[in-house]
């Protein structure tokens, strides 16, 4: 199940054994009795492990960003982007950890209260493979720092980084037993979830991942967060330069080549300037060129699989099927079987199945709309509900725009992102629960309430 099958190349890399029954259950236990002695080690000692982390993830870069570009077929240059992500996110964890955990004080009727903020216990987090480091850092980074323990059950097509993030946890000085990747099957991670000694569940991924594990969860009254699909809109109302905001739209679609859960997915565009984008956008994306991703001049870099690029090939043919346009791309690149050739839809009405699917990979959606109103009521027509962006000149225009946007997140005037300090995470199909800033170290968290 666990093995690495480079996309670029289609070559069986390495292949590692699944975990026993017995070796998950003895990793249950250990992660269970190391949680009663990580959460009485001392803070301080915990933030320097934490600031070992995030230097150790700096220096490793290079090796540690040729891994997931031979196991997903990431550009280089972005796995080297994602892995400076992973380092803020240690080190804002680290840096903010005495006044994200301090206690807070309350004001009642009839005298005072405090709020202790304290661990939970064993963790379990099932992490996607488009960011194979950064998806790990955002849940592990803050629950490490809180006390509680982690098995980490990452994708089976990323068991390399997946091992060298554990390992790095060690050298940074995380005990073994705080962090234990465990390359369990589906059925094992249903048990698990229902082991009493586990108290949550962390996933990133698809609906259907993300359905089933809520499911356990609730079955067994465990908590649960969820950062699933989205299909978001970037809703470009106007501009005194629309050449800069293609390549904002062109650079934000294409970037992990559109395997981003919160990448704009679908643009909507105001009429009067609709042909000009829909021009320059499909000049843009025309130019990308198939290659190594481990060369820096390589601009369209493979799907992680076969399988990921035939799926997108078959939602652009229904597609066409049920009156879309396809301006450019839509095709395997020929010789290939992972480079999907990056694409541009147009004339998508609602009531056609792409109108309400999520299209990851580097295929752009663009709609024309007539109003301000309408705008608004394409961007809420999905079944998602995770980022969006607005962009106008007239900021107050933008934000009242965005005002009205369903979804967890929007950015105004620039692209959708992560960073270590902002929240991160959606509503409806999107998922349940927020990673990464404050709220990011809150999900696990037992907030007792101590009368005073």
């Amino acid at each position: 199940m666990y093995k690495i099958t480079n996309p670029a190349t289609g070559q069986l890399v390495a292949e590692y054994p699944t975990a026993t029954d017995d070796q998950i259950r003895e990793a249950i236990g250990r992660a269970d009795k190391q949680f009663h002695e990580w959460k009485r080690a001392p803070l301080r000692d915990r933030i320097q492990m934490m600031h070992r982390t995030a230097e150790l993830f700096a220096e490793r870069t290079d090796e540690l960003a040729e891994l997931i570009t031979i196991e997903m077929g990431k550009r280089l240059e972005e796995a080297k982007g994602e892995l400076g992500v992973v380092v803020d996110i240690f080190k804002y964890y680290a840096d903010n950890a005495e006044k994200l955990l301090a206690d807070e004080n309350l004001v009642i009727t009839g005298g005072e209260a405090v709020i202790r903020k304290s661990p939970v216990g064993v963790l379990i987090g099932i992490m996607p493979w488009n960011y194979p480091y950064y998806q790990v850092a955002r849940f592990a980074a803050p629950n490490l720092l809180l006390g509680n323990t982690i098995l980490l059950k990452h994708a089976p097509n990323c068991p390399s980084s997946s091992l060298a993030i554990e390992q790095l946890l060690r050298d940074a000085g995380v005990p073994s037993d705080a962090y234990i990747n465990v390359f369990a099957t589906n059925e094992q991670v249903a048990w698990m979830i229902a082991d009493s000694r586990v108290q949550g569940v962390s996933l990133t991924g698809s609906e259907r991942a993300g359905s089933a594990v809520a499911a356990e969860a609730g079955r067994n009254l465990k908590k649960v967060v969820l950062e699933l699909g989205g299909s978001d809109p970037m809703v470009i109302l106007d501009t005194d330069d629309i050449a800069e905001t293609v390549e904002i739209a062109v650079d934000s679609r294409m970037g992990n080549m559109g395997q981003a859960c919160n990448a704009p997915k679908r643009m909507i565009v105001m009429g009067d300037i609709y042909e000009e984008f829909v021009d320059r956008l499909t000049r843009r994306m025309s130019e990308f060129t198939a290659g190594d991703p481990m060369i820096a001049e390589t601009t369209l870099a493979p799907l992680c699989s076969a399988a990921a690029a035939e799926k997108l090939v078959q939602q652009i043919g229904q597609a066409v099927q049920q009156g879309a346009v396809v301006r450019t791309g839509g095709q395997i690149v020929p010789g290939t079987q992972t480079y999907l050739e990056a694409t541009v839809i147009t004339d998508v009405k609602p009531g056609m199945d792409v109108h309400y699917e999520e299209l990851f990979g580097p295929v752009a959606v663009v709609y024309r709309a007539e109003s301000e109103d309408e705008a608004i009521a394409l961007a809420n027509d999905t079944p998602y509900g995770l980022g969006s962006g607005v962009f106008s000149t007239d900021h107050a225009r933008a934000k009242k725009v965005g005002s009205q946007i369903d979804a967890g997140m929007v950015y105004l005037n620039q692209a959708g992102g992560s960073q270590a300090d902002l929240p991160f995470g959606g509503i409806k199909r999107s998922g349940i629960g927020r990673e990464l800033g404050y709220l990011g170290i809150e999900e696990f968290m037992n907030k007792k309430v101590i009368r005073l």
